[in-house]
C-alpha cells in the first residue's frame, strides 16, 4: 500500500503529472491491487465528494472574477487608492498591495489580482526606481492576500471538507487578512524611507479623493454588500456568489459600459473551465481522503501525536511548517482537500478551534502561492514581465519573511480570527 498511495503519487508529482492525476492514479491502484473493495466504490466516492452543499458557491465566486477582470474594475480601485495614500513614502508600493487587498476582496483570485496588478502597475514601479526584482516580488507576495480576504475558494473548500460554517470562516479571514496587509504596508513603508524615495504626490487632495471615491463606488460596493449579506444572514455564500455574479454584470454594463455580451460569454466560458479544473481535483482528492479514512490514517496519525504529547503550542508550530513546505509543492486547493481530513481530528482533541485553524491553514497556503519552486503567482509574474524566475523569487523572499511572521501572531492569537464570529 505504501507503494500505491506513497510512493506512485510522489513520482509522478515529481514528473510535473496534473494533481488529480497523482491523486487519481494512486487511489485507483490502491482500490484495484491492494484493497478488496468493489471498483463502483470509486465513482460513488468522487461523486460523493462533489455532492456538497458549500462547493456551489465556487462557481459563482469563479464567475465574478473573471467578470471584475474584463470590466476594467481594476484601473478605478487603483486611481482610488492612489488618491489616498499618493502623498505617503512608498505610495506607490501601497497602491500595488492595497489594490491587491481590494481586488483581492472583489475576486477572491490571487493569479487574477497578479494579472491585473501586474498589467497596471509594474511600468509605474519601474519607473519609479523599483529592480525588476522588487516590482515583481511585490506584485506576486501581495496579489496572496486575496486568499485570505474574503470572498476565498480556499475556505469553501475547508468549509466543505471540515464541515464547518463558510460563513464563519468568511467573517473569520477578515481581520487576519487586513493584518497581513498592514504588516506588507510596514516593510513597504520603511523600505521607501530607508531608500530615501518620495512620494507620488505632493499633498493630500480632499477634492481628487471623493472623485475617485466616486468613479470607483460601484466597485467598492462589491465587497461591502457580498461580505454585508453574509454577515447579516441576508444570504448564504453561495447565495452571496450568485449575487456578486449579477452586479459584477450590472456594474460592468450598465455603470461602467465596459462589458460587452462577447466579454460575458468569454468569461462564463473561462469560468467554466477553471471550475472543472478545481472539481475534478475535488473528486479525486475526495477519493484519496476516502482510501486514507478507510485504512484508519487520520486516527493513526491521532495517536501518533498523542504519543508525542504535544500540546496545542507545539502542534500548530509543526503544522505551520508542514503547510508552508507542503504550500510550496501544492497549489491550495490539493492540499486543503487533502491535509484537512487527517488533521481535524487532531484539531479536535486538542481542543483548537475549526475557525481559527482554518484561517491559520488558509495563510500557509497563501503564502505557498509565492514561494518557490511551485508558486503559481510567481508563475504568472514570470509570464507577464518576462523575467528569469531566480529573479522574482530573490524579489519575493523579504515579503515572505513578512508574512511568515504575520502567520505567527494569527496562529497564537486566535481573537484576531474569531472576534467578528462571535458577533453572528
Amino acid at each position: 500500500m505504501t507503494a500505491t498511495l506513497v510512493i506512485a503519487p510522489i513520482a509522478l508529482l515529481l514528473v510535473g503529472a496534473p494533481i488529480f492525476v497523482v491523486f487519481l492514479a494512486g487511489a485507483v491502484a490502491t482500490l484495484v491491487f491492494v484493497l478488496p473493495i468493489p471498483p463502483i466504490v470509486l465513482q460513488q466516492v468522487m461523486f460523493g465528494a462533489l455532492s456538497s452543499y458549500a462547493l456551489l458557491a465556487v462557481p459563482f465566486f469563479i464567475l465574478a472574477g473573471e467578470l471584475i477582470q474584463r470590466s476594467g474594475i481594476a484601473d478605478r480601485l487603483i486611481d482610488w487608492v492612489q488618491s489616498l495614500i499618493g502623498h505617503v513614502p512608498g505610495s506607490l508600493g501601497l497602491t500595488v498591495l492595497g489594490t491587491g487587498t481590494v481586488l483581492g476582496a472583489v475576486s477572491g483570485s490571487s493569479p487574477a489580482t497578479v494579472a491585473a496588478v501586474g498589467k497596471s502597475l509594474y511600468g509605474s514601479l519601474l519607473g519609479a526606481g523599483y529592480s525588476p526584482r522588487n516590482a515583481s516580488g511585490l506584485i506576486a507576495s501581495s496579489a496572496s492576500i486575496a486568499i485570505v480576504i474574503p470572498p476565498s475558494i480556499a475556505m469553501i473548500l475547508y468549509g466543505a471538507a471540515a464541515e464547518e460554517s463558510v460563513q464563519k470562516l468568511f467573517i473569520a479571514g477578515i481581520l487576519p487578512g487586513l493584518f497581513i496587509a498592514a504588516a506588507m504596508g510596514v516593510a513597504v513603508v520603511g523600505t521607501a524611507v530607508w531608500r530615501g524615495d518620495r512620494a507620488a504626490s505632493a499633498r493630500f487632495s480632499l477634492a481628487a479623493a471623493i472623485a475617485a471615491t466616486v468613479r470607483a463606488a460601484g466597485a467598492l460596493l462589491m465587497p461591502v454588500l457580498v461580505l454585508g449579506g453574509v454577515f447579516l444572514g441576508l444570504f448564504s455564500p453561495t447565495e452571496a456568489g450568485g449575487f456578486a455574479c449579477v452586479y459584477a454584470i450590472v456594474v460592468g454594463v450598465l455603470v461602467y459600459r465596459t462589458l460587452g455580451w462577447a466579454q460575458i460569454i468569454e468569461a462564463a466560458v473561462e469560468a467554466a473551465a477553471l471550475t472543472a479544473q478545481v472539481l475534478i481535483i475535488v473528486a479525486a482528492a475526495g477519493l484519496f481522503s476516502y482510501i486514507l479514512t478507510t485504512q484508519q490514517v487520520p486516527q493513526l496519525i491521532t495517536q501518533w501525536v498523542a504519543d508525542l504529547g504535544l500540546t496545542q503550542v507545539g502542534f500548530l508550530l509543526a503544522v505551520n511548517v508542514l503547510l508552508l513546505i507542503v504550500g510550496c509543492l501544492l497549489d491550495p486547493t490539493s492540499a486543503i482537500l487533502v491535509l484537512t481530513p487527517l488533521l481535524m481530528p487532531i484539531v479536535h482533541a486538542l481542543g483548537i478551534d475549526p475557525i481559527h485553524f482554518g484561517v491559520i491553514m488558509t495563510v500557509n497556503l497563501s503564502i505557498g502561492m509565492f514561494t518557490p519552486p511551485f508558486g503559481l503567482n510567481v508563475f504568472v509574474a514570470q509570464s507577464m514581465f518576462k523575467l528569469p524566475l531566480q529573479e522574482i523569487y530573490a524579489g519575493v523572499l523579504p515579503y515572505a519573511v513578512v508574512q511568515i511572521a504575520a502567520l505567527a501572531v494569527i496562529t497564537y492569537w486566535p481573537a484576531l480570527s474569531l472576534v467578528l464570529t462571535g458577533l453572528i
